[in-house]
């Protein structure tokens, strides 16, 4: 969708960016726990791949504090999955 909203790309692949967007949206649907446990998960995943991607394509270097607040989403995955319950 970026790329044919942003840098003038056929119409085609946003019509495919949208039934792309709407897949994922739906996948998370499949998941055996609640949805609102898989989209505390998705979020945190979300956090840390958007440091990994600004490092990886955009240059972008993380400081420690970058690189803190992942580690802290993770821990709360962890918690969120993994924590016993009565």
């Amino acid at each position: 969708m970026w790329q044919w909203l942003k840098a003038d790309r056929p119409g085609w692949m946003g019509a495919a960016g949208a039934v792309l967007l709407m897949l994922y949206g739906w996948v998370a649907t499949w998941q055996p726990t609640s949805f609102g446990k898989t989209y505390a998960v998705y979020g945190g995943v979300f956090i840390v791949m958007s440091i990994a991607w600004a490092w990886y394509f955009d240059g972008f270097r993380p400081d420690r504090f970058d690189i803190i607040g992942g580690v802290v989403c993770f821990l709360g995955i962890g918690i969120i999955l993994f924590w016993p319950r009565a």
